[in-house]
Protein backbone atom coordinates (compact mmCIF):
# COMPACT_ATOMS: atom_id res chain seq x y z
CA UNK A 1 0.00 0.00 0.00
CA UNK A 2 1.30 3.44 -0.96
CA UNK A 3 0.43 6.18 1.53
CA UNK A 4 0.38 9.91 2.07
CA UNK A 5 1.20 10.88 5.67
CA UNK A 6 0.06 14.25 6.97
CA UNK A 7 1.72 14.83 10.36
CA UNK A 8 3.25 18.02 11.74
CA UNK A 9 5.27 16.43 14.56
CA UNK A 10 8.58 15.17 13.15
CA UNK A 11 9.16 12.41 15.72
CA UNK A 12 5.62 11.09 15.33
CA UNK A 13 5.97 11.15 11.54
CA UNK A 14 9.24 9.19 11.74
CA UNK A 15 7.65 6.59 14.04
CA UNK A 16 4.64 6.18 11.75
CA UNK A 17 6.82 5.96 8.66
CA UNK A 18 9.04 3.30 10.29
CA UNK A 19 6.06 1.19 11.34
CA UNK A 20 4.39 1.52 7.94
CA UNK A 21 7.57 0.37 6.23
CA UNK A 22 7.79 -2.60 8.59
CA UNK A 23 4.22 -3.45 7.52
CA UNK A 24 5.31 -3.46 3.88
CA UNK A 25 3.81 -0.08 3.03
CA UNK A 26 5.49 2.68 1.07
CA UNK A 27 5.18 6.22 2.39
CA UNK A 28 5.12 8.16 -0.86
CA UNK A 29 5.03 11.59 0.78
CA UNK A 30 5.17 13.04 4.27
CA UNK A 31 3.60 16.48 4.49
CA UNK A 32 3.29 18.79 7.47
CA UNK A 33 0.53 21.18 6.36
CA UNK A 34 -2.82 21.20 4.64
CA UNK A 35 -1.49 23.29 1.77
CA UNK A 36 1.41 20.94 1.03
CA UNK A 37 -0.90 17.90 1.16
CA UNK A 38 -3.41 19.54 -1.18
CA UNK A 39 -0.62 20.49 -3.62
CA UNK A 40 0.53 16.87 -3.60
CA UNK A 41 -2.99 15.58 -4.22
CA UNK A 42 -3.54 18.06 -7.05
CA UNK A 43 -0.59 16.66 -8.96
CA UNK A 44 0.13 13.20 -7.68
CA UNK A 45 -3.02 11.70 -6.13
CA UNK A 46 -2.65 8.66 -8.39
CA UNK A 47 0.63 7.86 -6.62
CA UNK A 48 -1.15 6.84 -3.39
CA UNK A 49 -3.64 4.21 -2.32
CA UNK A 50 -4.52 5.68 1.08
CA UNK A 51 -3.54 8.30 3.66
CA UNK A 52 -3.06 8.83 7.37
CA UNK A 53 -3.98 12.30 8.56
CA UNK A 54 -3.15 13.98 11.85
CA UNK A 55 -6.34 15.93 12.58
CA UNK A 56 -4.81 18.91 14.40
CA UNK A 57 -1.96 20.65 12.63
CA UNK A 58 -1.24 23.70 14.72
CA UNK A 59 -3.78 26.34 13.73
CA UNK A 60 -5.39 24.20 11.01
CA UNK A 61 -7.13 20.85 10.71
CA UNK A 62 -6.78 18.08 8.16
CA UNK A 63 -10.44 18.22 7.08
CA UNK A 64 -9.76 19.94 3.71
CA UNK A 65 -7.35 17.11 2.89
CA UNK A 66 -9.88 14.53 4.05
CA UNK A 67 -12.48 16.11 1.76
CA UNK A 68 -10.07 16.06 -1.20
CA UNK A 69 -9.25 12.40 -0.55
CA UNK A 70 -12.94 11.54 -0.22
CA UNK A 71 -13.70 13.24 -3.55
CA UNK A 72 -11.00 11.12 -5.20
CA UNK A 73 -12.18 7.90 -3.58
CA UNK A 74 -8.94 7.47 -1.62
CA UNK A 75 -9.43 5.94 1.84
CA UNK A 76 -7.84 7.59 4.85
CA UNK A 77 -7.50 7.23 8.61
CA UNK A 78 -7.31 10.00 11.16
CA UNK A 79 -4.76 10.18 13.97
CA UNK A 80 -5.88 12.26 16.93
CA UNK A 81 -5.57 12.52 20.66
CA UNK A 82 -9.31 13.11 20.91
CA UNK A 83 -10.39 9.70 19.60
CA UNK A 84 -13.59 9.34 17.63
CA UNK A 85 -15.22 12.16 19.62
CA UNK A 86 -12.79 14.59 17.98
CA UNK A 87 -13.78 13.72 14.41
CA UNK A 88 -16.19 15.84 12.41
CA UNK A 89 -19.46 14.00 11.93
CA UNK A 90 -19.27 13.95 8.13
CA UNK A 91 -16.06 11.89 8.41
CA UNK A 92 -17.13 9.53 11.20
CA UNK A 93 -16.82 6.48 8.92
CA UNK A 94 -13.02 6.93 8.66
CA UNK A 95 -10.82 4.78 10.88
CA UNK A 96 -9.38 6.63 13.88
CA UNK A 97 -6.02 5.98 15.51
CA UNK A 98 -6.10 7.46 19.01
CA UNK A 99 -2.88 9.14 20.10
CA UNK A 100 -0.71 8.08 21.73
CA UNK A 101 -0.70 4.85 19.79
CA UNK A 102 1.60 1.92 19.20
CA UNK A 103 2.40 -0.38 16.34
CA UNK A 104 -0.69 -2.58 16.81
CA UNK A 105 -3.10 0.35 16.48
CA UNK A 106 -1.34 1.52 13.34
CA UNK A 107 -1.38 -2.00 11.93
CA UNK A 108 -5.13 -2.25 12.58
CA UNK A 109 -5.74 1.05 10.77
CA UNK A 110 -3.67 -0.09 7.79
CA UNK A 111 -5.67 -3.32 7.68
CA UNK A 112 -8.91 -1.31 7.67
CA UNK A 113 -7.61 0.92 4.86
CA UNK A 114 -6.63 -2.19 2.90
CA UNK A 115 -10.12 -3.58 3.39
CA UNK A 116 -11.64 -0.33 2.11
CA UNK A 117 -9.37 -0.49 -0.96
CA UNK A 118 -10.54 -4.01 -1.75
CA UNK A 119 -14.20 -3.00 -1.34
CA UNK A 120 -13.81 0.01 -3.64
CA UNK A 121 -12.15 -2.06 -6.35
CA UNK A 122 -14.83 -4.76 -6.19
Amino acid sequence: MRLLLLEDEALVAMFIEDVLQELGCEVVRVTTSVSSALRFLAGEAAAIDAAILDVNLGAETAYPVAAALHERGIPFAFATGYGTAGIRQDFNDAPVITKPFGELALEAAVAELGSQLVQRKA
